[in-house]
C-alpha cells in the first residue's frame, strides 16, 4: 500500500464501517474490512512520520546547527550572521543610501545564495524519487553534510566572504525543508519567530490554562535553548580549533541522518 494514501483509504473504511458493512468489493474481489488493525497500522505510521522530519529531538539537533554555524561565522569568518538575510538586506539598504553601490554589492551574493537553496528544495523535494532516494529531507541533509565537510578542508587563502556564501545556502535548504515541529511551524537556523510563538503559547497556557498551549511552548523554548547551546558550542570550538570546527556541525548533521535510516527499517517492519 502506498503509505501517502493511507489516510484517505482509512477514512473510506471507517465510511463503511459506519454503515455496517464489513466487507467492500474492490476490482471483483471481497476484502473484509479489519477497521481496528488498520486505525492501529494508520496511528503507527503516522506516529513513525513524525519521529523524524517533525520530531521535536530532530529540531534539537538541527538548531543546534543552526545556532554553532551563526557562531562559526561571526567569530571566524569576517563577524556575519550567515544564516538569516534580514541583516543582509539591511546593510545593502544602508549602503546605498550612503551612496557605496559596491559595497552594498558585497551583501547580494548570500541573499542570493539564500534564493537558490529555496530553488533547489523544491527542485529536490519533486525530484528525489529520481535520484534513489525516497525522502526529501534526507537528500537535504546529506547536501548541507557534504557541503561542511568541504569547507572545513578549505585552505585558508579562500574568502569568508564565499564560505559565508556556501553556509547561507546550506541554511536555506535546511529552513525549507524542516518547517514543522510536530503541529506549528518553526525555525531550525533563527529564533526570532521561535520566541514569538513560545511566548504566544505560553501566555495562553497560563491566562487560560490550555495545556495544549502549555506543550507547544516547551517545545518552542526547547528549540530556542538548543539554538543557544549549539552558539556557544560554535563559538566555544572556532576558538579553540578554527575552521575545521564547522565539521562538529556536520556529525551532528550524521547523527540526524541516521534517525532517517533507523525510521525506515521501523516502518518497514510495520
Amino acid at each position: 500500500m502506498n503509505w501517502k494514501n493511507i489516510q484517505h483509504c482509512y477514512i473510506i473504511l471507517i465510511v463503511y464501517k459506519m454503515k455496517g458493512q464489513n466487507n467492500i468489493i474492490l476490482k471483483g474481489s471481497i476484502i473484509k474490512l479489519d477497521t481496528k488493525g488498520v486505525m492501529q497500522r494508520y496511528k503507527i505510521k503516522v506516529h513513525l512520520n513524525s519521529v523524524t522530519s517533525e520530531s521535536v529531538h530532530l529540531g534539537v539537533f538541527l538548531a543546534i546547527v543552526g545556532g554553532f554555524l551563526d557562531a562559526y561565522t561571526f567569530v571566524g569568518r569576517g563577524g556575519v550572521f550567515a544564516n538569516a538575510q534580514t541583516g543582509n538586506i539591511v546593510l545593502v539598504g544602508i549602503e546605498i543610501s550612503k551612496g557605496d553601490f559596491v559595497q552594498a554589492l558585497m551583501y547580494v551574493p548570500p541573499i542570493l545564495a539564500f534564493v537558490l537553496g529555496v530553488v533547489v528544495t523544491e527542485i529536490i523535494k519533486k525530484r528525489s524519487p529520481l535520484i534513489l532516494i525516497r525522502d526529501s529531507a534526507r537528500v537535504i541533509l546529506i547536501i548541507e553534510i557534504i557541503l561542511l565537510f568541504i569547507i572545513g578542508f578549505l585552505p585558508n587563502t579562500v574568502s569568508d566572504s564565499f564560505v559565508n556564501v556556501v553556509i547561507s545556502f546550506v541554511s536555506s535548504v535546511q529552513i525549507c525543508t524542516f518547517r514543522k515541529l510536530v503541529d506549528s511551524p518553526y525555525s531550525t537556523t533563527m529564533t526570532t519567530g521561535n520566541l514569538r510563538t513560545a511566548s504566544y503559547e505560553a501566555y495562553i497556557a497560563i491566562t487560560k490554562k490550555n495545556r495544549e498551549s502549555g506543550i507547544r511552548s516547551l517545545r518552542y523554548f526547547t528549540i530556542i535553548f538548543s539554538f543557544l547551546f549549539g552558539a556557544f558550542v560554535g563559538g566555544r570550538a572556532t576558538i579553540y580549533i578554527g575552521d575545521k570546527s564547522i565539521w562538529i556541525a556536520a556529525f551532528i548533521l550524521i547523527f540526524s541522518l541516521i534517525l532517517f535510516s533507523i525510521d525506515e527499517k521501523i516502518c518497514n517492519s510495520v
